[in-house]
């Protein structure tokens, strides 16, 4: 049997759920006040404030009304060992 202290990514939808309803609270917004700023529907947000689960466009619409929205800039970038492994194939060759 395989331990790992990672987390799963059903454990990471509902604390981006959490995240996002304390920011949404903090910014004084309700469900109905974010919907209507954001285009996402208000049902879409009960639905991801009670089970994490959301379309990465609407995900991105709330973000931008809550001032959020560059945080997910560095999601996919190449974390630093990728760097280096990079730099190793692409050196010029020694003369």
């Amino acid at each position: 049997m395989k331990f790992s202290i990672e987390k799963l990514p059903t454990d990471l939808l509902l604390e981006l759920a959490e995240k996002h309803k304390s920011l949404r609270k903090h910014a004084g917004y309700s469900q109905r006040e974010l919907a209507e700023r954001s285009g996402v529907s208000l049902a879409s947000i009960k639905r991801f404030e009670q089970t994490g689960l959301i379309s990465l466009e609407s995900l991105l619409q709330l973000a931008a009304v809550l001032d959020r929205l560059k945080d997910f800039e560095t999601v996919f970038n190449p974390t630093e060992d990728f760097s280096r492994i990079e730099q190793l194939f692409t050196k010029t060759p020694r003369k």
